[in-house]
């Protein structure tokens, strides 16, 4: 699908007959309710007829931002005019997946500060992030929509002081603020003399606040072009407004992707990005996995997974390919389509286009929640990993240690933790045998088609730390045939933690954690990054127990390259056994 004049992006569907068929049935029921006039005038009961008319002004986000483009460009010419080298975005799931998006597809323009963008409460990364950049040159941006944010906060209390000491004075002129209007965030930023303070629309959840202040403040940071991205943005908007739906593409795509997981089970959205538009993975994760996984339903989606022949696969994948105007497809699509697998083909004239792909994932996905009869604009379970969270440094703070708990296993610089009903599943499966191989063993035995398998590591975001999860990731894909994903916490608990908790009870869990060789201390507060880490770990393992999850957390008690080269080792093995 595309408009005269290229001014749109291409989309093209290879769908499997039933799904094809579903679609077109689907778009005559669409066109006879109005549905999609109906969800331009904000009417909830298009989903659950609950409060979703409240969270609908991502619709007008990429015109509004157009009307207030002279606040980012004079903002751009101040932070040019500033001397920075660095801009420093600090913020979770999508006050950061949408930024971390633009730094990647734009890089560093030459004469402006780089952008780097900090998600994670590992002492070894923040470290290594106030490492990186030159702490006196560097512009701040604290973004959290909410302002109660546990990570930003920390985060920020870390880098003003850190920032404080370069510069030999308080460092209030070389922060920025991105927030909703009245929360403690705003507070916070006026009472430290923050240089500039922007707000967001309270009516936009943070998943699909990107074409708001919450992208495009960094934008402007970095010196991208904050004005060809909401003009492509907006052209998307009005490809899906008033426009006959076979013709509209955020439908097509929403109705594809709701039809393909009701009728086929195809619930695993296997995103397919080249190089340059990889990135883009990380930011439609999020905004699928919280829009549409809970009550038991919904889509999982599946990034940065390398491509294979289809005999690797088990029914239920849909898959998504973005790739710019030029660059050929992979060639391993093509065999996917010939054997049935629904493949969408997203391809963009240029990286502006970029504008465009936002708003259509955005639209699509809210009209993949009708499909799938779920309120796309809720996230419910988020909520409960942060109240475990919050238990755990509460009582870290009042005795000055997390609460004991015991491994019911051990092997060597392996220890293995579970819930009572896990564990003694586990334990009677592997037939009483405490070795890691058997527990190992006995946990992937527990994979059935049309599972998938979520490997959660909460240990610093390296490079190396990422081509081990890949590797590992693929190893039990190609073994088990069942999709896979291989996340970082804390940041996925703001994204597709969400899913993994509130969806389809399809996940087998294996969490990562390990003993900190380094810690950093927290100014102002009684825990340390090292301690804010290991409970959000331990709260996120009680909630997917909580909710009858298949999870079993592996802990890592000596050197951490020496345990994951051994878990790696014990898992190839249960592999090969199971």
């Amino acid at each position: 699908m595309s408009v005269p004049g290229n001014k749109l992006l291409s989309l093209s569907f290879a769908l499997p007959e039933q799904v094809a068929a579903g679609v077109t049935a689907a778009l005559q029921s669409w066109a006879r309710d109005k549905r999609v006039q109906r969800i331009w005038a904000r009417d909830p009961k298009v989903w659950t007829g609950g409060r979703e008319g409240e969270w609908l002004g991502w619709l007008s986000a990429p015109r509004d931002g157009l009307e207030h483009i002279k606040q980012y460009e004079d903002f751009a010419r101040d932070v040019k005019a500033g001397g920075y080298t660095d801009v420093l975005l600090l913020g979770m799931g999508g006050s950061s997946l949408g930024p971390e998006v633009l730094k990647e597809v734009f890089g560093h323009v030459p004469g402006w500060p780089e952008l780097h963008v900090l998600d994670s409460t590992d002492p070894e990364q923040v470290a290594e992030m106030a490492a990186k950049v030159d702490l006196a040159k560097t512009l701040f941006i604290v973004s959290s929509k909410s302002g109660s944010t546990l990570e930003p906060n920390i985060l920020f209390a870390y880098f003003w002081a850190a920032a404080e000491k370069a510069l030999g004075k308080a460092p209030g002129a070389h922060f920025v603020a991105v927030t909703d209007p009245n929360s403690s965030m705003e507070k916070t930023a006026k009472e430290h003399g923050f240089g500039h303070i922007f707000f967001g629309n309270p009516q936009i959840g943070g998943r699909y606040s990107v074409l708001s202040p919450f992208g495009m403040v960094p934008a402007a940071a970095a010196g991208y072009n904050v004005r060809g991205l909401l003009e492509n943005a907006l052209l998307m908007a009005e490809a899906c407004t008033n426009v006959p739906p076979e013709v509209n593409p955020g439908l097509e795509l929403g109705l594809a992707l709701g039809v393909a997981a009701t009728r086929l089970d195809c619930d695993k959205v296997t995103y397919v990005g080249s190089k340059k538009l990889a990135a883009v993975g990380a930011w439609l994760e999020q905004l699928i996995a919280e829009s549409t996984g809970k009550i038991g339903k919904g889509l999982v989606p599946i990034d940065a997974e390398a491509l294979s022949g289809p005999e690797a696969y088990g029914r239920d994948r849909f898959f998504v390919d973005l790739r710019l105007a030029g660059e050929a497809p992979n060639p391993k699509l093509k065999p996917l389509e010939a054997a049935g697998f629904p493949v969408v083909d997203i391809q963009l004239a240029d990286l502006l286009q970029l504008g465009q792909a936002f708003f259509l994932f955005e639209f699509a996905t809210a009209v993949a929640g009708v499909e799938l009869g779920i309120d796309p604009f809720d996230q419910p379970d988020v909520e409960f990993s942060k109240v475990e969270t919050r238990k755990l440094t509460t009582a870290y703070g009042e005795t000055g240690k997390l609460p004991p708990e015991e491994p019911f296993a051990v092997d060597g610089d392996l220890a293995f933790y579970a819930d009572p009903r896990n564990a003694e599943a586990l334990k009677k499966a592997a037939g009483g045998r405490t070795d890691a191989v058997s527990l190992l063993k006995a946990q992937l035995e527990r994979v059935k088609p049309g599972d998938y398998v979520g490997l959660l590591a909460y240990i610093a975001r390296t490079s190396g730390h990422i081509a081990w999860a890949q590797e590992v990731r693929h190893m039990l894909r190609d073994g088990l045939h069942v999709a896979t994903a291989a996340e970082f916490g804390p940041r996925f608990l703001h994204s597709t933690g969400q899913a993994y908790k509130g969806g389809p009870n399809t996940g087998v869990f294996l969490q990562v954690t390990s003993d900190k060789a380094k810690d950093l201390e927290i100014p102002g507060h009684p825990y340390t990054f090292g301690v804010v880490q290991a409970a959000q770990a331990r709260g996120d393992f009680d909630v997917l127990a909580a909710r009858d999850r298949r999870a079993l957390r592996v802990h890592i008690r000596g050197p951490l390259e020496e345990g994951l080269k051994k878990l790696e080792r014990d898992l190839k093995t249960a592999l090969k056994g199971s």
